[in-house]
C-alpha cells in the first residue's frame, strides 16, 4: 500500500504540472515605442469662467504641443527632445504662465524659472529666476549639458546662456495686458495667487524617460521666490527605473513634500503602481495639509497618470499606440 501510494502521489503530480503548463498565461501588455504627457497648469479653472471659445482655444495649443513632442518621438529622438519641444510651443503662447505668457511680480517684471532632468544618468539642469532668456527651458538643458553645475539663477544664468549662444530677449518680450491686470489686482488685494505652470514628460523608443516644467511663477511674488518647478525632485523628477514626472501647483507644498521624486520613490521601495503613487501624493498626502495641484507623467512601463485636486488642469498625452487625449476638467 505505501508503494501505491507513493506511485500515486507522483501521477497525481505529474497531472497537476501537465494541466498548469497546459493554462493559457496572462497576455503581456507591451510597452509602447513611445509617450507624451503634457500639463498647462493646474488652478481654479472651471466651465463657469472659461467659455467655449477659449476652451477651444486652450486645447488647441496643447495639441499642438503634443504634435511637436510626437514628432520627435516618432522619428526616433529622445525624450528629452520631445519634452522640450513640447515646452516650448507653450512658453511661446500667452496662455500659459511660462514664457511669453508668465506672471508679473511685485515689482511688475517677468521673473522665470525651469528644470529639466533625463532617466538613464539622472543628469539635470534648472534656472531660476530669470528675466531675459526667451525660452527657460533651452536655459535649463544647457546648465545640464554644458556645465557643471545643476542650477544657475539670475544674472549669472543670463550671462551663461549669453555665452551659450541661447535667444536673449527684454523683460517687455513676457509682458500680456492680462497678466499685467492680474497682478495689479493682486497687488490692490495684497494677495500672491498661483499662476499655473507648464511641463511635459516622455518616454522614447530606447525606454529613456525624461521630464521637464517651465513657469513665471507666482503673481505678484516678492523678495527673489522661488517656487518648486526648478527645484529637482519637487516640481520635476525623471529615473528610468520608475516614471517621469512634471508638476505644477502651490510650490511651497511640492518643496516641503518633495512632489515628484516621492512618487519615484513609492514605486520602487513600496511597490506602488505610477498611477497608485501619484494618486497618493497629489489627492492624500498634499490634499490633507491643504495644498493644490497637480502632476503629469509616464512610467517605464508606458504608463500614464495626470491627477489633480483642483477644479481643473490643462492636460494631455499621446502615445505610439494611436491613443490620445486632451482635456481640461475632470468630467472630461
Amino acid at each position: 500500500m505505501k508503494k501505491l501510494y507513493s506511485v500515486s502521489l507522483i501521477i497525481a503530480l505529474f497531472a497537476g504540472l501537465v494541466l498548469h503548463s497546459c493554462e493559457t498565461p496572462e497576455p503581456e501588455v507591451e510597452r509602447p515605442d513611445y509617450v507624451l504627457v503634457i500639463h498647462g497648469g493646474a488652478g481654479t479653472i472651471s466651465p463657469d469662467v472659461i467659455t467655449p471659445e477659449e476652451e477651444e482655444e486652450y486645447k488647441n495649443k496643447l495639441d499642438e504641443a503634443l504634435e511637436a513632442g510626437e514628432k520627435i518621438l516618432k522619428n526616433g529622438g529622445s525624450s528629452m527632445e520631445a519634452v522640450a519641444a513640447a515646452i516650448m510651443v507653450m512658453e511661446d503662447s500667452p496662455l500659459f504662465n511660462a514664457g511669453k505668457g508668465a506672471v508679473f511680480t511685485n515689482q511688475l517684471r517677468c521673473e522665470l524659472d525651469a528644470s529639466i532632468m533625463e532617466g538613464s544618468e539622472l543628469d539635470a539642469g534648472a534656472v531660476a529666476g530669470v528675466t531675459d532668456i526667451k525660452n527657460p527651458i533651452q536655459g535649463a538643458i544647457s546648465v545640464m549639458e554644458n556645465s557643471p553645475h545643476v542650477m544657475l539663477a539670475g544674472s549669472g544664468a543670463s550671462v551663461f546662456a549669453e555665452e551659450e549662444g541661447l535667444e536673449l530677449v527684454d523683460n517687455e518680450y513676457f509682458h500680456t495686458d492680462h497678466r499685467l491686470e492680474d497682478v495689479k489686482e493682486a497687488i490692490e488685494e495684497a494677495e500672491e495667487d498661483n499662476g499655473g505652470t507648464v511641463g511635459a514628460a516622455a518616454l522614447d523608443m530606447d525606454g529613456n524617460l525624461a521630464a521637464g516644467t517651465s513657469t513665471g511663477g507666482m503673481t505678484n511674488k516678492k523678495y527673489g521666490r522661488i517656487g518648486d518647478s526648478p527645484i529637482i525632485g519637487a516640481g520635476t523628477y525623471a529615473n528610468n527605473e520608475s516614471c517621469a514626472v512634471s508638476a505644477t501647483g502651490h510650490g511651497e507644498y511640492f518643496i516641503r513634500h518633495t512632489v515628484t521624486s516621492d512618487i519615484s520613490a513609492r514605486m520602487l521601495y513600496k511597490g506602488d503602481t505610477f498611477e497608485e503613487a501619484a494618486n497618493y501624493v497629489i489627492n492624500e498626502k498634499l490634499k490633507n495639509v491643504g495644498a493644490t495641484g497637480g502632476v503629469i507623467g509616464v512610467d517605464k512601463d508606458g504608463n500614464v497618470a495626470m491627477p489633480f485636486n483642483t477644479p481643473g488642469m490643462y492636460r494631455g498625452f499621446v502615445k505610439s499606440t494611436g491613443e490620445k487625449e486632451i482635456s481640461i476638467f475632470d468630467e472630461e
